[in-house]
């Protein structure tokens, strides 16, 4: 089992993340406005290009994250472990996402005022839980993270969320998001893994600096209806309503980036 005590510095975390992670980049010269997509604990499947490629149409380059590659979480190990909540916690992963953000605004193909996060699942529950945490001392123990900026949310503009976990070990849900940034969140009625319409219940009711979390409730949508490949007997893959919150993806990215 990998370990999950192992504190890092900002530095260690960007190198170890950085070769694991897919760039997908549109048309025409940089710099762009870039999109972090976190995957959920199920680790990074195939249904996530997808997502990229509805993000480089609309001109946004796209980086799909890898949290297990380097903390050699088996994908046997991630359904056994992080799934059920026995380590990488949400406020943990947060680490990954300030590396990231970090690294994306080092890039020379990458506008680093405009920055968007996306989270499917675990990866929600990460990207919350980042929003959530204040900088300095409190990231560093809660991200298990060293060096952290002191702005690490610096030139992120808005999130995306689809079905994210907020039950048992969420920080967002009692402290509320610190970072003042546009949310749009999806769930779907028929999740039997996150709650359903009891989790967007919860965002909706969610402390925000000014706007509330922007929450649509797909009806009839279960865990993962955009994962084409899924198996598990709780979720069903639905085309239709995938089509509907790529649509939905592909116009918060514009509406974050205008051309």
């Amino acid at each position: 089992m990998s370990t999950i005590f192992q504190r890092e510095t900002l530095q260690q975390r960007m190198d170890a993340l950085a070769p694991s992670s897919d760039v997908f980049l549109p048309d025409g010269q940089g710099r762009f406005p870039v999109v972090i997509q976190f995957h959920g604990c199920g680790g990074k499947k195939v249904h996530q290009p997808r997502w990229a490629e509805v993000a480089r149409k609309a001109g946004w380059a796209a980086v799909v994250a890898d949290s297990y590659a380097h903390r050699r979480i088996t994908k046997f190990e991630a359904y056994a472990t992080v799934c059920t909540g026995l380590q990488l916690w949400g406020r943990e992963r947060a680490g990954d996402l300030y590396a990231l953000v970090e690294w994306v605004r080092r890039q020379s193909w990458a506008d680093p005022t405009r920055i968007v996060v996306a989270g499917w699942s675990h990866g929600a529950w990460t990207v919350l839980d980042a929003m959530a945490l204040h900088p300095g001392a409190d990231a560093e123990k809660e991200a298990r993270l060293t060096g952290i900026p002191d702005e690490p949310m610096a030139g992120v503009v808005g999130a995306f969320l689809l079905y994210p976990w907020q039950g048992f070990g969420a920080l967002a849900p009692h402290r509320g998001l610190r970072w003042d940034v546009p949310v749009q969140a999806i769930v779907g009625s028929a999740d039997s893994v996150v709650g359903g319409k009891g989790v967007a219940r919860t965002l909706s009711a969610m402390k925000t600096p000014r706007a509330p979390i922007d929450v649509n409730l797909f009806e009839g949508a279960t865990h993962a209806f955009d994962e084409q490949e899924v198996k598990d007997v709780r979720m069903r893959y639905d085309p239709v309503l995938t089509e509907r919150a790529h649509g939905m993806y592909r116009d918060f990215l514009r509406a974050m980036a205008p051309a």
